[in-house]
């Protein structure tokens, strides 16, 4: 058997499709977010402007963030020296772990190594502790829940996204005894667009449910102190999982849920996800202790951010570009073709200086191709202008649909 022409054939059939994707060398320079330094395959260097970060609040290159982490590399140095039951538990830890339950108004919280080990771990575990338990899952969840609802090897039932009618049928065909969890995201990152979160809980209270929400593209964001929709719509108490993210808002890396101390006793003492990991650097803890502090109390960036946002969504309006028109900071530019979205996306990094990714399949569904702009704090008007007249230009040159 000739394995690698197997290998390299899987290879091909990416590339043939048009959803290859291939890794930007960008480096970023403290103080010039969102600009970066782009280094291609021959080793030529330029600069660029980032336009699909997740740094959505630019806290990777905030001065307090950066400070704490200084200190805690000074202080305690580089590693956390193993799993969190072995050596790896450190103050840093603990108290990030205090900072995040207070954030959404919580008894306890457990970090992870990223928002995807959180999920997938979390939901997979929560199988163990729950016998014959039935997630109910929103079509359009993330990969990590699937994956965990997958891994966890129990049953499930996929209802349409966001459908409240489609719920609530798939729960009346159960028994009102039988464990049950609505697990669903706050912000749905493709498209963005929120779910209905309070009828999610009606329901949840309706059929004797258990109720998880991701809020990964949501903590840092919404919410009078980052807390997220749940708590911008004051509903946290209502959750009995929250779970988020430190890698979006926040700036840096690193997953974690919330709840009542039980449930988060019996994820750290059950999963192996967590039992099974080195802990975070204590120097990543830091600076993420320092985001959630400063955005706690700050305004500013998540102005600036909602005011950026609103400006280009309307300067795309006004050029009848495409766009999933919602009330978040996600801006889905519509392309809806593999090939021509990688060859738009080459042509504003070679020829604009613009960098944005496509997203083709699987991340979306076939057919639904296109960009995803996140406007941040950061992002000038001369940035906006030019990223307009660009993607203006190449909507005419290649003859794509502006409907």
């Amino acid at each position: 058997m000739d394995y690698q022409k197997i290998i390299k054939t899987s290879i091909d059939a990416i590339k043939a499709e048009g959803r290859y994707r291939e890794f930007a060398d960008l480096k970023r320079q403290r103080g010039a977010f969102p600009n970066a330094i782009y280094s291609n395959d021959k080793g030529e260097q330029k600069n660029v402007t980032i336009w699909c970060a997740n740094d959505y609040l630019g806290m990777g290159q905030n001065e307090h963030v950066i400070a704490a982490m200084h200190d805690a590399i000074d202080t305690v140095g580089a590693g956390s020296g193993g799993t969190r039951n072995i050596s790896g538990t450190t103050f840093y830890h603990v108290a990030l772990e205090k900072e995040l339950a207070d954030l959404h108004n919580k008894p306890a919280a457990l970090l992870f190594t990223s928002g995807y080990i959180s999920n997938e771990t979390t939901l997979s575990t929560l199988y163990k502790l729950l016998p014959n338990l039935i997630i109910f899952s929103d079509e359009n969840n993330h990969a990590s829940m699937i994956e965990g609802i997958r891994a966890g090897r129990g049953n499930k039932q996929i209802f349409k996204h966001n459908d409240l009618a489609d719920l609530e049928q798939k729960l009346k065909s159960v028994d009102i005894n039988c464990p049950k969890l609505i697990a669903f995201e706050s912000v749905y990152s493709m498209d963005g667009d929120i779910a209905p979160i309070k009828q999610f809980c009606d329901l949840a209270d309706k059929y004797n449910a258990m109720t998880y929400v991701d809020e990964v593209h949501a903590v840092g964001m919404y919410g009078p102190t980052g807390g997220g929709i749940t708590e911008r719509e004051g509903l946290q108490d209502r959750l009995d999982v929250i779970e988020g993210t430190l890698a979006k808002g926040f700036g840096l890396m690193g997953g974690y849920i919330t709840g009542n101390k039980d449930l988060i006793d019996a994820i750290r003492s059950y999963a192996p996800g967590f039992i099974f990991t080195t802990s975070l650097a204590p120097v990543i803890v830091a600076g993420a202790i320092a985001s959630i502090k400063h955005l706690k109390n700050s305004r500013v960036e998540r102005q600036a951010q909602k005011d950026n946002v609103a400006l280009l969504k309307q300067m795309l309006l006004d050029k009848n570009l495409p766009i999933i028109e919602n009330e978040t900071h996600i801006i889905p530019v519509m392309v809806c073709d593999p090939v021509k979205c990688k060859q738009l996306t080459d042509l504003l990094l070679d020829k604009y200086d613009i960098y944005v990714q496509p997203i083709n399949y699987p991340t979306v569904p076939r057919g639904s191709e296109r960009i995803r702009l996140t406007a941040g704090p950061m992002h000038s008007r001369q940035n906006l202008d030019n990223l307009v007249l660009a993607l203006d230009e190449l909507w005419t040159h290649f003859d794509l649909s502006r409907s």
